[in-house]
């Protein structure tokens, strides 16, 4: 990204997992920084980090750290965004949000750059970061909808633990070693630490991420139903989901079932697939290769294999989605945007 304008940056959230992941993407893609400022709570102010082989210093994150700030990417929870989001647009900011506080705003756009870059000029200061496992949903049916129109989407996730934070990671090691040695395990984080009953993560799966709605659907459910719409630009999609956590670190898998509008192809699905930004078709069932939570960690793609016509419905399409939710399903999604950003302003 040669020749163009420098950026004053800020990262709101910079000590935690995604900001962290933000600040060595902006790195390792040569961002145009002038100037990078890390802001935190009280907690981190005070504490460096590297960028660039400097020694950066988080600073307390408040209404006045915006000042000269022309991108902030936010990562430090809603109600900070939604409290210092409106102050960063006073100082002139175009703020990329990776909490849920802005995504179902009707002026502010929610973007995936793969699907709906376009919206991006739509913004009003702010512009939102989708739920992770919406964003490589969307990204695997994108080149679908297009060719073929879509009606309905059931998706069951297998979501790591990451996606839940760092004590959640812990938790889920210290739980398995307890395991293996014949030890009591003491749940304390999960499905949400902000819910009284916790239960074991450890070789089990969790049916449950964030709480209960009223309708039965929990919050992520929800997320996901609604930001899958919104993205698309689609309401008549019929949407349906259950996200269920598994002991995995990073990576989050779905199934997905897809009810295509015209018929199809399989082999044309798969090559639309390999050939769609973002994507990589990893589909060999007689070689058993097919995407894997272990292979799509650290990588910024979405991982894409056992694509095969429904038995029940001859328009309809079973497919495996893989991605890391740290990367492109966070951080990785938020910097294509900045890039972006960044590119429309040099021009």
């Amino acid at each position: 990204m040669s020749n163009q304008k420098l950026f004053n940056v800020a990262v709101v959230g910079a000590t935690g997992a995604v900001g962290e992941q933000i600040i060595r993407l902006l790195e390792e893609r040569n961002f145009p920084i002038q100037n990078l400022k890390l802001l935190s709570s009280a907690r981190s102010a005070g504490s460096k980090l590297k960028f660039k082989g400097n020694e950066v210093e988080v600073e307390l994150a408040t209404s006045d750290s915006f000042a000269g700030v022309d991108i902030a990417l936010f990562s430090a929870g809603g109600s900070v965004s939604l409290e210092l989001i409106p102050q960063a647009i006073k100082h002139g900011a175009v703020c990329i949000d990776n909490t849920s506080a802005y995504r179902m705003d009707a002026e502010t756009p929610l973007v995936v750059p793969e699907v709906n870059i376009d919206k991006i000029n739509e913004h009003k200061g702010v512009i939102a970061n989708p739920n992770c496992s919406t964003i490589q949903l969307v990204v695997a049916l994108k080149p679908l909808y297009d060719r073929y129109g879509m009606s309905r989407i059931i998706v069951s996730t297998y979501q790591a633990v990451s996606g839940a934070g760092a004590l959640a990671i812990d938790e889920t090691l210290r739980q398995t070693k307890a395991v293996l040695a014949g030890e009591a395990i003491d749940p304390k984080i999960l499905p949400a630490s902000s819910l009284p009953v916790k239960h074991q993560i450890a070789f089990n799966a969790i049916p449950q991420i964030d709480k209960f709605t009223e309708n039965g659907f929990t919050y992520e459910e929800m997320k996901m139903i609604n930001e899958t719409k919104k993205i698309m630009g689609d309401d008549t999609l019929q949407v349906t989901t259950t996200c269920v956590r598994i002991p995995v670190i990073y990576g989050h898998s779905e199934s997905v079932y897809v009810e295509l509008n015209e018929d199809f192809d399989v082999e044309e699905v798969k090559q639309l697939l390999a050939d769609a930004p973002g994507i990589v078709l990893i589909d060999n069932p007689a070689e058993q290769q097919y995407p894997l939570a272990t292979d799509a960690a650290g990588k910024l793609d979405t991982f894409v294999g056992r694509i095969r016509r429904d038995l029940s419905n001859p328009r309809a399409l079973n497919m495996w989605i893989v991605s890391d939710n740290l990367l492109k399903g966070a951080a990785w999604n938020a910097v294509q945007i900045a890039e972006y950003i960044a590119i429309e302003q040099k021009q």
